[in-house]
């Protein structure tokens, strides 16, 4: 199989350009005749039957012979070969890595999730990080030389054009993107964690046609996934989405960014655990206090656990965290006149107990004609969004799908 077309960087060689463009069609249209391809690209039939050809003996596109029609002659149809390649995506949460692992078309072959791992920004949770990959990697039932593109997900500042990451794992002066190409012998792409996210939504979730598209990251931290007129928005660094650093409370809680009054000191999983402990402290009762008398680890699965439990305290605390965070999306509406609003990430779990107050404070403080103009909604992929979302931008940006 050529695979060099896919791999180039090569702006100027047409062919190769238009072969990209043609995947790229049967990806967001699915199977198609040679006649359909030539009107959506405006090229001439000869032309598209020639790359048609070139593509189906590199086996990335098969013949599926003729399709029905009333009468006439009958068009042989064209589509993506699955088996022409595969793509993995990793997903790094504060506890565990969520990996999986899609075919050519996009559709899905194994999904590992909860695997434990403690992030830590230390060369040795970086070798456990990249030892846990390999392991997936080598489970797959796939050729080694068929994985074309591996995607990683970083929370925080990542530039996925230069490959740095400026959060975790910064300690070499090379790309991180490149050390993890050299560890894990396979081309990789770095991405923030909430836009990898939002394109898994975008692509295999709970979009139906929106192209003006908010993504709230809701776990440890507070992030943001933006789509403007169906294209992924990275701003001038590849930094944008940095929603829970909005500067919006008098507060002396020194947020991680090293910063205070952040969004993300009063909504978000580690707000969430900090007030439950200080309520507690206060006299509070609460279904998880053996565990914090104890010092034992509360993890995000327990809070919600609780929720779910009806914990009066862990109640009340969802609330005014769901109502603050209504109060920032409110504000990002009024700017981007969004058609829709995603609720993502480990607290969306959390359902109507945080999707309520969200919506209420939303009413409360955004403009009645964006109000109308936009939809919210939960999630589709829940935890499963970060690891198929890294599959399919792999390979879009292979493709050169993605516009930075």
């Amino acid at each position: 199989m050529n695979t060099n077309f896919l791999l180039s960087s090569d702006s100027n060689n047409r062919s190769e350009l238009l072969k990209k463009k043609i995947i790229h069609y049967y990806i967001a249209n699915g199977d198609a005749t040679i006649a359909d391809l030539g009107r959506e690209m405006d090229l001439s039939v000869p032309t598209v039957t020639k790359l048609v050809t070139e593509l189906q003996e590199d086996s990335y596109i098969l013949d599926f012979g003729k399709q029905d029609t009333n009468g006439g002659r009958k068009p042989n149809i064209y589509g993506l070969n699955p088996a022409s390649g595969y793509f993995v995506g990793v997903d790094m949460l504060k506890d565990k890595l969520n990996m999986a692992a899609i075919d050519f078309k996009g559709d899905k072959v194994q999904l590992e999730e909860n695997v434990p791992y403690e992030l830590k920004n230390t060369p040795a949770s970086f070798d456990e990080f990249c030892r846990i990959i390999e392991d997936f990697i080598v489970s797959l039932p796939i050729e080694r030389n068929k994985i074309l593109a591996v995607g990683v997900n970083i929370s925080g500042r990542v530039n996925p054009v230069s490959g740095y990451s400026y959060s975790i794992f910064y300690f070499d002066e090379k790309p991180l993107a490149q050390i993890l190409e050299e560890r894990l012998q396979a081309k990789v792409f770095i991405e923030n964690d909430s836009r990898a996210m939002t394109y898994g939504e975008y692509m295999k979730g709970v979009v139906q046609g929106e192209k003006n598209i908010l993504f709230i990251n809701m776990a440890w931290g507070l992030g943001l996934g933006i789509i403007v007129d169906g294209n992924l928005y990275y701003g001038r660094s590849g930094f944008s989405g940095e929603f829970g650093h909005f500067c919006m409370f008098d507060n002396e809680v020194l947020c991680h960014c090293g910063k205070k009054g952040c969004l993300e000191t009063e909504a978000s999983g580690s707000a969430f655990h900090r007030i439950l402990t200080e309520r507690h402290r206060e006299g509070s009762n609460t279904i998880l206090a053996g565990k914090l008398d104890s010092g034992k680890e509360i993890s995000l699965g327990d809070l919600l656990e609780a929720v779910r439990k009806e914990d009066v305290l862990c109640i009340e605390i969802l609330e005014q965290m769901g109502f603050n965070l209504g109060k920032g999306i409110a504000g990002l509406m009024n700017l981007f006149n969004p058609e829709l609003v995603i609720l993502g990430g480990t607290l969306s779990l959390a359902g109507e107990y945080i999707s309520l107050p969200i919506k209420s404070a939303i009413r409360k403080y955004s403009l009645n004609l964006v109000n109308q103009d936009t939809e919210i909604k939960i999630s589709r992929l829940g935890e499963r969004a970060g690891a198929i979302g890294a599959c399919l931008l792999s390979r879009s940006k292979l493709l050169g799908m993605i516009r930075y």
